[in-house]
């Protein structure tokens, strides 16, 4: 059987080439049980000398398949050009950072033998900051209350899938894609393990407190449409409290005469209803941009450099 590794690179220069002897050695431990290797790397437009370094480990591996990006298009689209040119009869997606422990490659391989279809391995949260564990448990309580499909917590891109999952994956063009949805969207029987995850290897993590908002937002928006409905009930609500307020209003003016109007409790209610209205204008808004994007039916991603077979994404 043949295993593809999928690694997104983004300024991995520093690590990239031990990351590539540790998944040697599980290729190694691997090949007399019958599984052969191939290590498909995806340079997601990275400012250093990430590129040198996989042409040079191309020249000396040839099991090693890279692919460029012309610019940073982010993860989303590195997986889905790894997932492309993976040849494999299963595909284990990882980060080449190691954070994802490579020696968790053969567990994974056993359990897929076993009939599964998705591995998934699921970090601990031990040792995270408090503040992070209890936001993260908070953000998968809401989203799995919400969205479509189950996500696990701790559960991220480090997975294995077989050839038929990664097909069924691939079937799926739409252009904002939220990779976890996905995998969990196209089914098949799965099972998960939990590891403990590994320290950084060197330098800070690329995701920022605003890209993590935003990859959490497209994880809300991207399988369901309840906050359109919310919307929608939201203002029946409101309106069933202003006509709840003109009645009251009306009945005061009928038992007491007309007063003077409320300046405050005008203010208020404006202030509110405009709040409002803008809350769910933005909801509106972004699944209308949403809606540009796949319209527009651009690629995913442009190559500039690869060793791999050309695909409809690579410029000339």
């Amino acid at each position: 059987m043949l295993i593809s590794i999928v690694a997104p690179c983004y300024n991995e220069e520093d690590v990239i080439e031990r990351f590539h002897a540790a998944v040697q050695k599980v290729a190694d431990d691997l090949l007399p049980l019958g599984h052969d290797m191939e290590f498909v790397y995806v340079d997601d437009g990275s400012r250093d000398r990430t590129l040198p370094l996989l042409e040079q480990l191309a020249d000396r591996d040839p099991r090693v398949r890279y692919v460029s990006f012309s610019r940073n298009f982010g993860k989303e689209a590195a997986l889905l050009a790894g997932l492309r040119h993976a040849s494999g009869d299963s595909v284990v997606i990882m980060d080449a950072d190691l954070q994802h422990p490579p020696e968790l490659v053969g567990r994974m391989v056993e359990l897929h033998g076993q009939g599964y279809d998705q591995v998934l391995a699921r970090r601990s949260r031990r040792g995270d900051r408090f503040t992070r564990t209890l936001t993260a448990r908070l953000y998968y309580r809401l989203v799995n209350r919400l969205v479509d499909v189950e996500l696990v917590d701790g559960v991220g891109d480090f997975r294995l899938l077989s050839r038929r999952v990664v097909d069924a994956v691939l079937a799926l063009t739409e252009y904002n894609r939220f990779s976890k949805g996905l995998f969990a969207w196209v089914g098949f029987p799965s099972t998960t393990f939990e590891y403990e995850n590994a320290i950084r290897e060197h330098g800070r993590s690329s995701w920022t407190l605003k890209s993590l908002l935003n990859y959490g937002l497209d994880g809300l928006l991207s399988f369901n449409n309840r906050p359109l409905r919310a919307a929608l009930h939201l203002g029946m609500v409101l309106l069933m409290c202003a006509g709840l307020y003109t009645a009251w209003i009306v009945g005061a003016a009928l038992v007491n005469g007309v007063e003077t109007p409320g300046y405050v409790t005008i203010i208020t209610v404006v202030t509110a209803l405009a709040g409002v209205q803008m809350v769910m204008l933005g909801v509106v808004g972004e699944y209308t941009g949403r809606i540009y994007y796949e319209v527009k039916g651009r690629p995913h991603f442009l190559v500039k450099a690869t060793n791999a077979e050309r695909t409809k994404d690579l410029i000339p």
